[in-house]
């Protein structure tokens, strides 16, 4: 039957048009945006992890950022250890020389004194972003941020590192050209114009041979600080580009196939507009029955 008042055929044609004009508006936005799940409405399950993992993303990125500030403070005072111990050691070699009962120990006194000026002063430039690590202060550990972590309960926290200033600090407090306690306090008191025989220069000695062996085990400390940083940093990276890939997987339109897909969406919007056009047009046909 032919109805001037409902046509069946063209609604069917509008319905199908309607479909393909809504399915080609999102292959075109997908297209545009290199998105397939650019909202929550498009895939809630894709999206929710998304936008977790991007948070998380971002935290590690700053404290990969951050690793790069804790390797500054590391190298700072690692460059102030082995200075450090350039500088006992000679004092060490000044000492032996002493021994010789015919040195001018009031000379080598004076060599010594500019050495122990030299330590003061390694240890007061050993500053980086307001720390220092060689000289104790207030603090009694120097923390490294060495990164982010998601337990598997969902919870989250920033790991770091530690180093014990309060063991390896080569000073407790230096003022001006003079250092107390620490590693180095008693070196600072050695003083050959006061010494009465080679037994005073031998504890002496003893005295120099603990300092570089403590000092010895705080550069190896920094040192293997050190390369925790650099494997957490190639760590960060890795990680990060895994998290890159991870959501592009989820989220990212394959290009290739959104293409395919618009090829054919137009192609079936073209017919699908010649189809209504063909339904309406039926509906005149009616006109020739009363001519």
């Amino acid at each position: 039957m032919t109805s001037i008042l409902t046509n069946s055929a063209a609604n069917a044609a509008l319905q199908t048009l309607s479909s393909i004009n809504k399915g080609l508006e999102d292959t075109q936005d997908r297209v545009s945006s290199g998105y397939k799940v650019s909202k929550a409405s498009d895939n809630v399950a894709y999206w929710s992890i998304s936008t977790t993992m991007n948070s998380d993303q971002k935290a590690l990125n700053a404290a990969t950022d951050a690793l790069g500030v804790g390797a500054a403070k590391v190298d700072t005072a690692y460059a102030a250890m082995e200075s450090a111990i350039d500088v006992v050691n000679e004092i060490k070699s000044k000492l032996v020389t002493a021994t010789e009962t015919s040195t001018d120990k009031e000379q080598i006194q004076l060599e010594i004194d500019k050495l122990q000026e030299q330590l003061s002063s390694i240890a007061q430039g050993a500053s980086f972003s307001g720390e220092n690590w060689m000289v104790t202060g207030d603090q009694t550990d120097g923390t490294v941020v060495d990164g982010f972590v998601r337990s598997d309960d969902g919870t989250v926290k920033v790991t770091s590192a530690t180093y014990s200033i309060s063991t390896f600090a080569l000073f407790d407090d230096v003022t001006g050209s003079v250092g107390t306690d620490g590693i180095l306090g008693e070196v600072m008191d050695i003083d050959l114009s006061t010494i009465a025989d080679e037994t005073e220069i031998a504890a002496m000695l003893t005295t120099v041979e603990d300092a570089l062996a403590t000092m010895t085990i705080g550069g190896a400390a920094l040192g293997a600080l050190t390369t925790r940083i650099d494997l957490q940093t190639d760590y960060s990276n890795q990680l990060s580009d895994a998290i890159d890939e991870g959501i592009s997987r989820l989220v990212d339109a394959d290009m290739e196939e959104e293409s395919a897909k618009l090829s054919a969406l137009q192609t079936q919007q073209q017919l699908a507009v010649q189809s209504l056009s063909i339904a309406n047009s039926s509906s005149e046909n009616i006109l020739t029955l009363f001519q």
